[in-house]
């Protein structure tokens, strides 16, 4: 074979691998122009948020607000009681009162006056031991309903009393009382 052909036969064999190259060159060069085109600056940045939900809890002090033995027709006995919120958000509270001796609850009486013992505060309440409440345990503002705020407390001063026409019926006899104070949020509960 003469060298003249045969660079004639490679020619186009060439001519097809450098078009092969050219090919892949421009190709691989477009795609990597694409992806450099795709490389911005950026930036981002983040919030946070942290929510704890409050308290609602009503503590009353003493336990016990009467223990009282051998009360005589016209006698009364009067006790502080102290009504906490230790929650941390406002409450709104109701008492309402149970007995184990209606016919001598009936006979007896109470009130509830805002403060302390002999400082003649606001009337709570006032009527039978066996009737005794304020406000309303039902959800919602009610009608005699007391408010505090969270860490807030008040004093109550609770005065029971037999009156002087208790007849001889009840001699002897022992109601014991109790006395449920119910609280609930007023955020969002009208």
């Amino acid at each position: 074979m003469d060298d003249s052909k045969r660079v004639v036969r490679e020619h186009p064999r060439r001519r097809g691998r450098l078009a092969a190259l050219l090919i892949l060159s421009l190709a691989s060069g477009t795609i990597g122009a694409g992806a450099l085109s795709l490389a911005l600056f950026t930036d981002s940045d983040a919030s946070t948020g942290a929510f704890t939900t409050g308290t609602i809890d009503i503590e009353t002090s003493p336990t016990v607000v009467f223990n009282v033995a051998a009360m005589m027709p016209g006698d009364s006995v009067s006790a502080a009681l102290t009504a906490q919120n230790a929650g941390s958000a406002q409450l709104r509270y109701a008492m309402t009162g149970t007995n184990d001796n209606a016919a001598l609850a009936g006979q007896m009486t109470l009130a509830i006056i805002e403060g302390a013992c002999g400082g003649g505060g606001a009337s709570v309440y006032s009527g039978s031991l066996d009737l005794a409440a304020f406000g309303d345990p039902a959800q919602g503002a009610q009608a005699g309903d007391r408010v505090l705020a969270g860490g807030d407390s008040e004093v109550l001063c609770f005065t029971a009393g037999l009156p002087i026409g208790t007849g001889n019926s009840f001699q002897g006899q022992t109601v014991n009382a109790t006395f449920t104070f119910d609280a609930e949020q007023t955020a969002s509960n009208p």
